[in-house]
């Protein structure tokens, strides 16, 4: 893929079209889009659950929530932003409002959905050649911040804007 720019992978600065293009190539079903958006949820929400167990103050989540939506926003575009943004203000309200839930159930929700994410690709097997993607972007820790970072406005990308386009060609 010769699109790919010369910006080295950085935590500070994303190239979020060229993520995009590389998260395509193992996502590019809508099927799978959805299950990691639920599994990111899920997630999510035992990782907030259990913050919000151990420190149960309203605050606490939503400095959280809050903090990532403005470090996301300046890096994706603004219709992302917006969209991350609704989808964060859903999940607070989840956070909140659902019953609480034992401290064990927050932990073991977070290896499950994770799990549910993996095994999803199972099902869904489309993908493209991610050889010059894997070359950029190699596996380790700043790919695995970036992608923890960015993978529920990736999905959001897909799923709210061109998801339904995708799959009608």
């Amino acid at each position: 893929m010769s699109t790919l720019s010369s910006q080295p992978l950085s935590l500070l600065h994303i190239n979020f079209d060229e993520l995009y293009a590389r998260h395509l190539c193992r996502h590019s079903q809508f099927g799978i889009n959805v299950v990691h958006l639920a599994a990111l949820f899920g997630t999510w929400y035992g990782v907030y659950g259990l913050v919000y167990a151990l420190w149960p103050a309203e605050w606490v989540p939503a400095i959280l929530a809050g903090t990532y939506v403005a470090v996301v926003a300046f890096q994706v575009p603004s219709r992302v932003a917006v969209a991350t943004a609704v989808f964060m203000a859903f999940f607070l309200a989840a956070v909140y409002w659902l019953p609480e839930l034992p401290i064990w159930v927050y932990i073991v929700l977070i290896p499950v959905c994770y799990e549910l994410q993996s095994w999803s690709h199972k099902i869904f097997t489309a993908s493209a050649d991610m050889t010059d993607f894997n070359a950029k972007y190699p596996k380790g820790r700043v790919l695995f911040v970036v992608l923890l970072l960015y993978e529920v406005p990736l999905v959001l990308n897909y799923l709210v804007f061109e998801g339904a386009r995708r799959e009608k060609r």
